[in-house]
């Protein structure tokens, strides 16, 4: 072998040694600056942004759940309880912690009896909750599904049993157009409450009211959220709690309603279609209000079935409307008295003027008649006999002189064509409709005719009434023309005075309006009552044979109301004509006379004679009212047939 190939096949040590002593370098400073850049972001972590990271932690492990309010509960005047809280039990789950929901849905289907429409519900709600929060899966679980439930819970670590608060009207379908309802929160509420500034009230809440009092008084009733700081597990359970601020409730608040008058009155309504209110004069407070027929709010609380509101929505006799409020009929002769008053107040007549009824009123330079409700006629008569007897011809000719301009300013005073301001929603309170010249050219884009007014003077033709109108004018005619506003609310929980003795805060002054009818002459007014007391115990009052025997004194006026307009000379029958087009009973009235405690507005659709059939209802409610009985039977046996106010 050659001294060449020796050479070639020595190694050399020196170099590798250089290389390897430079690798390790190379390798150390990387290691060094490895470990700066560790050290680095431990100082950041640690020191420089200790407060944000630690925080970060602590959000996944520490959670703030908000605590609902217990909503106020509402109750009658006498302190029967109307609206409560029950306790009722919830399904929920965490559907961003389930792998498959469907899977699970299956599962549970069997155990808590859950449907289709639990499952429908819950993907509409999921929507509205944060994520990695519980979210309602069935509402109302009876004690056998937890039973169930609670023997396989370890097969469902991200379902839970929940006790909430659930609304319950005790009386069902009674007192449903008063009280309204609460139910689920949607886009719409959401909205407002955002524009209001209130959605931060209404973290843990998933209802609010949406119908009446509930509504009207969701401010009041809803109280105050609380929250709970809480640990919890990888799971989302709570595995600790690390402090508390409780919800403050929403206050009880009192209603002026008279349970038992409002019950007898809707059993006494029973299968009609009607409405009633009775309303204390002295103040303006509500004691009933009735709209028949009705229905039961409870299923809208937890979100009734597509099916059942379907079948409410299409059922004829239309139990969610509120005739009381929303109803609008023509007054027929139940504002012969307040239009007797604008006339007496405007010269238009005198205590003595005398108008000739022959049975029939023509208009000037036509030939057009208009009938009055005797076909025979009156005779001469003044104005308490016109209000006594009823007497169309007399109020058609007051109609003629006062005009329309005039009679729109006077019985807009006594209320009519505005909203009454009870408390209820302005949506759920119609204004009516009280005619004049500018009204007919919006509505008929026609000018107003002289023709026209003529109707106006009985209260027919375009004018229309809500019966809590009628209701409010009764009251200012028997306080003379001093007004109150109708309202629901007596008190709040928080007037009450002495806890010990709950004496509550009630001050009607707070609901007295400023009327310019105060100004009426003072024998107007009585002269106006004293028409009223003779239609019960005159000796031609329409309505004296109900009264004859009534062991108190009281006053009213009927009405009976066309619901479609009759041919020249065509005669009226009731028998001949389908029930929907028969004429509307209206009945006002008020007593004990001399002082009186109750004031009636009833509306009787389709009911016939105002004086035969609204005059017997009203007696009954008085009797019941005033004397503490029912003994006043209605004859049921076929619908009257005259149309005698």
């Amino acid at each position: 072998m050659s001294s060449n190939n020796k050479k070639s096949n020595i190694r050399d040590h020196s170099a590798e040694t250089n290389l390897f002593l430079r690798r390790a370098l190379f390798a150390f400073i990387v290691i060094i600056l490895l470990l700066l850049i560790l050290l680095v972001n431990l100082a950041d972590l640690q020191i420089a942004n200790f407060s944000y990271y630690s925080t970060k932690s602590n959000n996944n492990r520490i959670e703030i759940i908000p605590i609902p309010p217990s909503r106020g509960m509402i109750y009658d005047r006498n302190g029967t309880p109307l609206a409560i809280n029950n306790i009722t039990y919830q399904l929920n789950i965490i559907p961003d912690k389930v792998k498959n929901l469907n899977q699970q849905f299956e599962q549970l289907k069997a155990i808590v009896d859950l449907t289709d429409e639990d499952i429908e519900n819950f993907q509409k709600e999921r929507r509205n909750y944060k994520a990695h929060r519980p979210v309602p899966l069935k509402d109302n679980l009876t004690q056998q599904q937890i039973a169930h439930f609670v023997v396989d819970q370890h097969r469902f670590p991200y379902v839970s049993i929940v006790g909430i608060q659930h609304r319950y009207y005790p009386y069902e379908a009674s007192l449903t157009h008063i009280i309204g309802y609460i139910s689920k929160i949607n886009s719409q509420d959401k909205q407002r409450l955002e524009e209001e500034n209130k959605s931060s009230n209404y973290v843990a809440t998933f209802n609010i009211g949406k119908m009446g009092i509930e509504k009207y008084y969701e401010d009041v009733l809803h109280g105050i959220p609380g929250y709970e700081k809480v640990e919890v597990n990888s799971r989302g359970r709570i595995v600790n709690q690390i402090n508390q601020h409780p919800p403050q409730a929403g206050e009880d608040i009192y209603l002026s309603i008279n349970l038992k008058l409002q019950l007898y009155i809707e059993q006494l309504l029973a299968g009609r279609k009607a409405a009633v209110v009775a309303i204390d004069p002295n103040n303006g407070e509500i004691l009933a209000l009735v709209s028949s027929p009705t229905y039961d709010s409870n299923p809208f609380v937890g979100g009734i079935s597509s099916d059942k509101y379907k079948a409410l929505l299409n059922d004829p006799n239309k139990p969610l409307y509120n005739r009381a409020l929303l109803g609008s009929y023509p007054p027929a002769s139940t504002v012969k008295p307040y239009i007797a008053i604008a006339a007496l107040s405007e010269g238009v007549v005198t205590p003595k003027s005398v108008v000739n009824d022959p049975g029939w009123w023509q208009l000037p330079g036509t030939e057009r008649r208009y009938r009055d409700w005797l076909k025979w006629g009156h005779g001469k008569v003044d104005v308490l006999r016109a209000i006594e007897e009823s007497v169309d011809t007399y109020f058609y000719q007051v109609a003629y002189d006062m005009g329309i301009d005039r009679l729109k300013a006077w019985m807009t005073k006594f209320g009519f064509g505005e909203r009454t301001g009870i408390d209820i929603s302005t949506n759920e309170e119609s204004r009516a409709v009280m005619p004049s010249r500018e009204w007919k050219i919006q509505r008929h884009k026609k000018s107003w005719l002289q023709g026209d007014t003529i109707p106006v003077g009985i209260g027919q033709g375009y004018w229309t009434a809500t019966p809590i109108q009628m209701a409010k004018a009764l009251t200012i005619l028997i306080n003379n023309g001093k007004t109150y506003t109708p309202h629901f609310l007596l008190y709040k929980k928080s007037d009450i005075l002495n806890s010990n003795e709950q004496q509550p805060i009630v001050n009607p002054e707070k609901y007295l309006e400023n009327n310019s009818l105060s100004d009426v002459n003072p024998n107007y007014w009585a002269l106006a009552k004293e028409g009223m007391y003779r239609v019960m115990f005159g000796s031609r009052g329409t309505a004296r044979k109900i009264y004859a025997d009534a062991k108190y004194q009281a006053a009213g006026k009927s009405g009976t109301a066309q619901v479609y307009g009759l041919k020249v000379d065509e005669v009226y029958n009731a028998h001949k004509i389908p029930e929907h087009l028969r004429d509307h009973a209206l009945f006002v009235a008020y007593a004990p006379y001399d002082k009186p405690k109750i004031a009636l507005a009833i509306v009787l659709e389709n009911g016939g004679g105002g004086s035969s059939n609204g005059g017997a209802v009203a007696r009954k409610i008085l009797d019941f009212y005033l004397l503490g009985n029912n003994s006043t039977q209605l004859d049921e046996s076929s619908p009257n047939t005259g149309t005698e106010d």
